[in-house]
């Protein structure tokens, strides 16, 4: 099997590594990973600049290539050009953080996942509660037996995957809740500061989510200690209101 492995963490993260031993026993896993820190750039590219590759070494030993770019860059070239064959699974992760709720649409770990999807490669993204001692190799375990039971259960379709693991299931028992990505939002709120230059500036608040409703989602599931894998769709048309819309008679203004 070919595996593609990036991340949004960087090319010297410990969950990359973590996940490249894991996934070394499934086949052979080709680093693609930006150069520096992307956390939070969601699905941007790059295309107004050179898009500068790196090979990275460990002595003589290959290990993979920095991209000063994003986590969809990474995917994007490293399917055209670094990968020796067009890979059968892109895994984005470990990211020292989760990757649920809302936070999916900022994600540049998930929207790594979601480029290898474009490509119709069934893709999985890998996020880890953070935590300063974070148990990257036990995550990756997890993760890894995770994915195996995906690619033995699924069908001929491509599929795209959110993976969270909370740091809870790191130190106790814990459950794969198969759930949907919760929308409700929440982290809305900035302190107003003043530098000592007197200068006025925000700074986001981390707020925790709200209150679970009735069904359960990643967030409500993470909360109780559980791993959590939702299937995501890059589609986002709304085709029940779509469906309305062509009933509507719209016209251009003459």
């Amino acid at each position: 099997m070919q595996i593609l492995l990036t991340n949004d963490d960087g090319i010297y993260a410990p969950g990359l590594w973590a996940l490249h031993r894991e996934l070394s026993r499934l086949g052979d896993v080709c680093v693609v990973s930006p150069a520096t820190e992307q956390s939070g750039v969601g699905h941007s590219i790059t295309f107004l600049s050179p898009l500068v590759c790196k090979e990275i070494f460990d002595g003589d030993r290959h290990r993979g290539w920095a991209v000063e770019g994003s986590p969809a860059d990474c995917v994007k070239i490293a399917l055209f050009e670094f990968c020796k064959k067009r890979p059968d699974l892109v895994v984005s992760g470990i990211n020292g953080g989760l990757n649920a709720g809302i936070n999916v649409l900022y994600s540049g770990t998930v929207a790594a996942a979601i480029e290898g999807a474009f490509f119709g490669i069934d893709s999985i993204a890998v996020s880890l509660e953070y935590d300063e001692q974070a148990q990257f190799d036990k995550a990756a375990r997890l993760a890894t037996g995770v994915i195996e039971q995906i690619l033995h259960h699924k069908g001929p379709e491509p599929h795209l995957y959110n993976l969270n693991i909370p740091t809870a299931a790191m130190y106790g028992p814990s459950e794969l809740r198969i759930v949907p990505m919760g929308v409700a939002r929440y982290g809305e709120t900035y302190q107003r500061r003043v530098d000592p230059r007197g200068r006025t500036y925000y700074w986001a608040t981390n707020e925790p989510p709200p209150p679970p409703g009735e069904e359960e989602t990643d967030l409500t599931a993470i909360r109780k200690g559980h791993v959590t894998l939702t299937a995501l769709d890059f589609d986002m048309t709304h085709r029940n209101v779509l469906e309305q819309m062509r009933g509507w008679n719209l016209s251009l203004p003459k």
